[in-house]
């Protein structure tokens, strides 16, 4: 069965269907290779004007990577550091060729979005949301790191990052569209009920302009996000707790204080993040402040240079404990008590998150 469906429309609209509803579109490692196949085949097209990727379900985009695949049955086949060079150069080469695409790339981020599912978006142009879209990076949950490019996207996020390595450090969730189009995670809202409509107007159209005819679309059918985003009235906490110059045990300092704020808000907000952050993995979270810190304070870095960091991080984190035993807890046994290796942040050893960055013998190349 195709999991990954391409077609191109006599006006050039060229269309990805991710169609593997059963699991939320979580993407395998053939997954990947076709998604690539067709984005270089339609990026070498002329007849090709524009590219729209959707799911076949409303329930989920993308809920990421298929990592209970990778931590079951394709560690046994392959050994995990075979699988981890075939999946995340398969990953992360997809994600580079998404960030330079030349040809409006539009998602349709509807349902779950989550991981690798915001890798597939978050780098295109147009990042459609609606007001069933969920968005997150849980990885941290699970003993890996906030990957697909997040960092790059983190760093651009307001208050100087801040905001990025909150959610990328709690695994919190972004379900309403103006948090969404704050974050900048989204471009554009459009209802749900009209998503049909925009890209039924998208293979009609002349795409002989296509960027303007894209815009033209949206415009029509998008609208505004009933509420406010929540994000923006804790900006100054957010900024406060996750800046660059705070550690995570600092973070974790904050965050602790401002759950007994008397405003109901920001101590709700605080104690969610907390949560979050005390269920991940402590050797996960040391390795997501280094690396998203490294990005935010480098702005010269270009997604190729994000990817290949992230790059040497995958193949050392994903042979660790941590890993197999929270996909274990989270994913396969589900009783969501894993025991991390090692247990407190304290325990974690500055020259082994150094190593993870460490120049590998055959690095990426994208």
């Amino acid at each position: 069965m195709e999991f990954v469906r391409g077609s191109v429309s006599p006006n050039g609209l060229a269309v990805l269907t991710l169609d593997r509803p059963k699991a939320l579109n979580a993407m395998n490692l053939d997954m990947d290779v076709a998604y690539k196949n067709y984005l270089d085949e339609w990026a070498a097209n002329p007849a090709v004007k524009a590219v729209l990727v959707e799911s076949s379900s409303s329930r989920a985009f993308s809920a990421g990577g298929d990592v209970k695949w990778m931590t079951t049955t394709g560690c046994k086949l392959f050994g995990m550091h075979k699988l981890a060079v075939k999946v995340f150069s398969a990953e992360y080469s997809l994600i580079c060729t998404i960030a330079r695409y030349q040809k409006p790339y539009i998602s349709l981020m509807d349902g779950i979005t989550m991981g690798f599912g915001i890798g597939l978006s978050g780098h295109g142009k147009y990042r459609v949301i609606t007001e069933r879209t969920v968005l997150a990076m849980p990885e941290n949950g699970i003993g890996l790191f906030p990957d697909v490019g997040f960092a790059y996207i983190a760093a651009r996020t307001p208050a100087n990052g801040a905001v990025g390595t909150y959610l990328g450090l709690s695994g919190a969730r972004v379900n309403e569209p103006a948090d969404a189009l704050f974050v900048g995670l989204g471009t554009h809202f459009v209802p749900s009920e009209n998503l049909s409509s925009l890209k039924e107007s998208l293979l009609a159209k002349d795409l002989s302009n296509a960027s303007e005819a894209v815009e033209d679309a949206l415009k029509v059918f998008g609208g505004k996000p009933e509420a406010p985003a929540q994000l923006k009235t804790l900006l100054p906490r957010i900024s406060s707790a996750f800046g660059p110059d705070k550690s995570v045990s600092e973070s974790i300092k904050a965050l602790e204080k401002e759950q007994h704020s008397s405003d109901a808000k920001v101590a709700g907000w605080a104690k969610a993040a907390l949560a979050g952050i005390q269920k991940a993995a402590p050797f996960s979270l040391e390795a997501t402040h280094k690396h998203f810190s490294s990005v935010v304070l480098n702005p010269s870095a270009q997604i190729e240079d994000v990817m290949k960091a992230e790059y040497r991080m995958a193949l050392r984190i994903a042979v660790r404990d941590d890993f197999f035993e929270g996909v274990r807890a989270v994913l396969v046994d589900k009783d969501q008590k894993p025991k991390w290796q090692p247990a407190q942040l304290e325990s974690v050893r500055a020259e082994e998150i150094e190593f993870l960055f460490r120049t590998l013998d055959c690095d990426l190349i994208v």
